[in-house]
């Protein structure tokens, strides 16, 4: 994908009001705002008095210069479009399978347009859902809009290193996850942990009465990490750490885990799964998948033969999904 998406690189600079880089003329913005103080200057000029007919000229000129400019860079992007068009044909070349019109029922379009508003929310773009749900017949309640509000507020406190927020949804929660199995709590307990044990200078002291008061609820389900977690403080500082078995604890990694695990825990109090279902779909269309199950349908048509077995599918093991209980 790297050609289509260079080729994209490049038409999106070129149709962003960005200074032109590379084009050869001047961004539509660029042109219109020269245009607008051309005409701020004769309006005062004459306004002044001071205004004659080669103000006038001038003026119409400008139009004129300004008006091939605009042409020229819009020139451009048609010529970019055209790239990012022959780069996708070279990329794939197999066409796309033909099907009878989706999503023309109103229940399919109500259905699509709901899916895309829910994807919208479910990553964060709030503005972009709001907008979309006031031009289209979908109605998400607030409380639902809320929910998704709350989950982005929550990770972004835990980019931050705030646990906070985290810890308090757990509690409030905590029937579900411990019939789910679920070790959220006690990660979160753990990266505190590691925060205080680990920071500069090391506060030892403070992460053992930590541990003592929020870890040790945990130890018989996590004894042999909670072990680790207890003796890695013998290895400081960090430089000695590093060096040390206990290395893995010191990895950034961690805490980017630790978000990751908190989404799919509450996209499943929700009743959904932790995979956006578009991100889903475009993973496998996107990746070429579509197209060679599409080829192998053909093929199988042909021998009048059906798939038998789930690993024959031709997709990637992320998207290989399976029915989840009720």
């Amino acid at each position: 994908m790297d050609g289509p998406l260079k080729e994209l690189s490049k038409l999106e600079k070129l149709a962003s009001g960005a200074p032109a880089g590379k084009g050869k003329s001047p961004s539509i913005d660029q042109s219109l705002d020269a245009l607008l103080d051309s005409l701020r200057v004769a309006k005062e000029r004459f306004l002044n008095g001071t205004g004659t007919r080669t103000t006038l000229e001038a003026l119409a000129k400008a139009v004129e210069d300004k008006k091939k400019e605009i042409d020229e860079r819009q020139k451009e992007v048609y010529n970019a479009l055209a790239r990012v068009g022959k780069a996708l044909d070279k990329k794939f070349t197999n066409p796309l399978p033909s099907y009878e019109p989706l999503f023309a029922s109103p229940e399919a379009k109500l259905a699509l347009e709901r899916t895309v508003a829910m994807h919208f929310l479910r990553t964060g773009q709030f503005e972009t859902a709001e907008t979309f749900l006031s031009e289209s017949d979908v109605t998400i309640s607030q409380a639902h809009r809320e929910q998704f509000m709350d989950l982005h507020g929550i990770m972004t406190s835990l980019r931050q290193g705030d646990i906070t927020p985290a810890l308090e949804w757990t509690h409030r929660h905590r029937e579900f996850l411990r019939n789910r199995s679920s070790s959220l709590e006690f990660h979160l307990h753990r990266f505190q942990y590691l925060r205080l044990a680990l920071s500069y200078p090391p506060n030892c002291d403070a992460a053992l009465v930590y541990a003592r008061v929020n870890l040790s609820p945990f130890y018989i389900q996590h004894r042999a990490e909670v072990q680790r977690l207890m003796t890695c403080v013998l290895y400081l500082p960090m430089s000695k750490l590093l060096k040390s078995p206990y290395a893995d604890l010191a990895d950034p990694s961690v805490h980017f885990d630790l978000q990751s695990m908190f989404a799919t825990e509450y996209c499943a109090s929700l009743g959904m799964s932790r995979q956006a279902p578009l991100r889903v779909i475009g993973d496998i269309g996107g990746g070429g998948a579509l197209a060679r199950i599409e080829k192998g349908r053909k093929v199988m048509r042909e021998r009048k033969s059906e798939w038998s077995q789930t690993d024959e599918l031709p997709c990637p093991r992320n998207s290989q999904l399976k029915p989840i209980p009720q």
